[in-house]
């Protein structure tokens, strides 16, 4: 029996009421606080959309598959602290490598990348091979990489960049910052991942569901191990482009940032369940996310209770994805 209009108005209002409440707190906001919707503050939120958004885009594919990915956050801070021992200046009183040169900014990228992306093989692995559960394996890959950034830093703060890697945050071109161009290129080459190569069809099929997709001829255990080591690169950059904003890094850089990924990717419209999820999803709930945070800032609420407010965001993103599947089986 085909729904009505009232019902299927119903159910668009119900299911995307996080965003439709975001945009009324948005203009809410804009209409009693002078500065929020100024280019500078426009500008700053998509600075700080920008490592997001890289980070949902890497927790997406994990999402899909009916997965998750709980080491993104210390995978990020150990990221910013391999690129912050690697990109200090030589004249710098606590440098970290006392007699090496700087490295190369982009050399230095393609190496914090390269590790982030072998512990995600590794993840990947025990995922399809072993058959542990997502939760479990990247529980175990999160408490490992901290673990190994402890020892690596000895717990200590880095700073006294080299200029070429905060350029890459203080820079611009065409008046926009590097870090957002470098997030909408991610966005692109996502996209074009997801929608127009066999690995994103595989990624959607094993979603729906692997057991028909092995069956379809489908290489499951080798797309998985790709996805979480895919995943784990862009955390590597995620944490990059953190330390070239901050100036700085530590081994907390990051943490808790994959709750807050897996709840914007859900916000957007990736399902937990699997098999569900586009790009333009995950860039919908960081965008929903960062504006809460901003809005909340400017319209003065404490600090510490926006933890509170983002915690219902997540509860009420999650039960609204549950309630679209439940409604469709």
């Amino acid at each position: 029996m085909e729904k009505t209009k009232q019902q299927k108005a119903k159910d668009f209002i119900i299911n995307n009421g996080v965003i439709i409440v975001m945009f009324i707190l948005v203009i809410y906001t804009g209409l009693t606080s002078d500065n929020f919707l100024t280019r500078n503050n426009l500008m700053n939120i998509l600075m700080n959309m920008s490592s997001r958004l890289v980070i949902a885009l890497g927790i997406a594919g994990c999402v899909i598959t009916a997965g998750c990915d709980l080491s993104a956050g210390r995978m990020i801070g150990f990221a910013a602290c391999i690129a912050g021992t690697l990109l200090q200046r030589i004249d710098y009183s606590g440098k970290f490598f006392p007699d090496m040169q700087p490295m190369n900014v982009f050399l230095a990228l393609i190496v914090v990348m390269a590790i982030c992306a072998a512990f995600g093989s590794i993840t990947g692995f025990f995922i399809a091979y072993l058959s542990v559960p997502p939760f479990i394996a990247t529980l175990a890959m999160m408490e490992i990489v901290y673990g190994i950034s402890l020892i690596y830093t000895g717990a200590t703060p880095l700073g006294g960049y080299v200029k070429s890697y905060t350029d890459i945050a203080n820079g611009k071109f065409l008046g926009i910052s590097w870090l957002i161009w470098i997030a909408i290129l991610v966005a692109v080459i996502t996209w074009f991942i997801f929608n127009m190569t066999r690995h994103g069809k595989y990624m959607y099929a094993i979603g729906g569901n692997p057991q028909a997709a092995e069956v379809a001829g489908v290489p499951v255990k080798a797309t998985m191990i790709l996805i979480y080591m895919k995943a784990a690169a862009m955390y590597g950059l995620a944490g990059f482009m953190l330390g070239a904003k901050a100036g700085g890094a530590s081994v907390n850089l990051g943490y808790g940032y994959e709750m807050e990924a897996i709840a914007a990717c859900t916000i957007g419209g990736v399902s937990v369940t699997g098999g569900r999820g586009k790009v333009s999803s995950a860039i919908i709930g960081v965008a929903v996310f960062e504006l809460l945070k901003a809005a909340l800032q400017y319209l003065g609420v404490d600090a510490n209770a926006q933890y509170i407010a983002i915690g219902i965001v997540i509860f009420v993103a999650i039960s609204l994805d549950i309630r679209k599947y439940v409604a469709k089986k």
